[in-house]
């Protein structure tokens, strides 16, 4: 596996390599403050990603792996089968998110697709066999990376360009770090009980996430649309 990601890396490396220098912003446009004009849209975005990311962290891989076994004493073969199809579903959700992103906007592409997947989380939390469980989480990760791109592209489009890497860390570096809370809290209740806690509360709190941005951004319009 580490082996496989060094070659990954040197493949990125060689790429990078090809970009033009012209991408760049010229030094004498770099603000003095890393974050000027887009501060305040920034932070908010961060606080909603930090949410976000915290109820993802009730969800992690590793945690549902665990939390299948000991609610249906899933074996490791079928554990590994189930999430071969999760993460081909979720790859080709990415590709289908810019089709749907230019027919329905960014942050419809964004709450239309991660809040169904959100509710299927929930679900999958709440069914009594494996099959029922198994197939509700795969319906949510068929759709719910669609987000992903359609996040990233709105954020480097609602800042100028000469704040684009500042806004990228605020709103990256907080969501690293909810992630990391919130498999405690999920490690803890796996262990009091064998009921789909983690996905229920990582399900409700993705979804509540996706109610606040489309409240408070569906109004925003990006660089390109005009002046927010």
């Amino acid at each position: 596996m580490f082996v496989f990601y060094s070659l990954c890396a040197v493949a990125c490396a060689l790429v990078y390599r090809t970009l033009t220098p012209a991408l760049e912003v010229p030094a004498e446009k770099q603000p003095r403050n890393a974050l000027a004009e887009s501060r305040r849209v920034v932070l908010r975005l961060a606080a909603l990603f930090s949410l976000d990311s915290f109820g993802g962290g009730f969800v992690v891989q590793s945690l549902l792996v665990l939390w299948l076994y000991r609610r249906f004493h899933l074996d490791e073969r079928t554990a590994a089968a189930v999430f071969f199809v999760a993460g081909t579903l979720s790859a080709f959700s990415q590709i289908l998110s810019p089709r749907v992103a230019a027919r329905i906007g960014l942050i419809r592409t964004m709450v239309y697709t991660h809040l169904p997947a959100n509710i299927f989380l929930i679900l999958a939390g709440l069914m009594p066999t494996a099959s029922l469980s198994i197939l509700f989480l795969l319906l949510r990760m068929a759709v719910s990376q669609m987000d992903v791109p359609a996040r990233q592209a709105y954020v480097m489009a609602v800042v100028p360009p000469e704040e684009r890497t500042a806004a990228s860390s605020v709103t990256n570096v907080p969501r690293s770090l909810a992630a990391g809370l919130a498999p405690l809290i999920s490690g803890m209740l796996l262990e009091k009980t064998t009921f789909g806690w983690p996905l229920v509360i990582g399900g409700a709190l993705k979804a509540a996430y996706d109610l606040l941005l489309l409240f408070q951004f569906r109004a925003v319009r990006t660089r390109e649309e005009g002046v927010h």
